[in-house]
């Protein structure tokens, strides 16, 4: 089957046709169809289509833009973002680890007082300890003492043979 368009001005069609697409069909066993188009149908054909659609693919390419635009706004925003909550985080870590070394500060102060109170005790028991034992000493010298004054006593009592003179 073959198409033709002539032109309006009255041209020849032969000198100025194009020859556009040659189609085989599904089969591939049937002739091939030429199709024959005028060129300013063609041109006008295709400034018609541009015209119709040239429009909506502008805007579309400014919507796609500034969609694209948006995101990058989009994507510092969010790590932007990102980098608040990982100095939240660093926060707060840094609060648990202050409270850790409080507990610990206080663990520290604790071992002190406990120290010192032990230290005081151990003070007070040598104190105690030297007062027993100067005291023990005193006790075996006056018992020591008291052996001597007894032993001197009896050896007072023991009789002695009278002088002859």
């Amino acid at each position: 089957m073959e198409v033709e368009e002539m032109e309006d001005e009255g041209s020849s069609p032969q000198s100025e046709d194009l020859q556009l697409a040659q189609q085989d069909s599904p089969e591939g066993s049937a002739p091939v169809e030429n199709v024959f188009v005028d060129k300013k149908a063609v041109v006008k054909l295709t400034e018609g289509l541009l015209s119709h659609y040239l429009p909506d693919l502008q805007n579309s390419k400014r919507a796609l833009q500034e969609l694209t635009q948006n995101q990058l706004v989009l994507l510092d925003t969010l790590d932007q973002e990102v980098t608040k909550f990982r100095d939240c985080n660093t926060l707060l870590d840094l609060n648990s680890l202050f409270v850790e070394a409080k507990v610990y500060h206080n663990k520290l102060v604790n071992i002190r007082k406990e120290m010192i109170m032990l230290h005081e005790k151990t003070t007070k028991l040598k104190k105690r300890a030297l007062k027993l034992q100067q005291q023990k000493q005193r006790e075996e010298l006056e018992k020591e003492q008291q052996r001597e004054k007894e032993h001197e006593r009896e050896r007072q009592l023991i009789a002695k043979p009278a002088k002859r003179t």
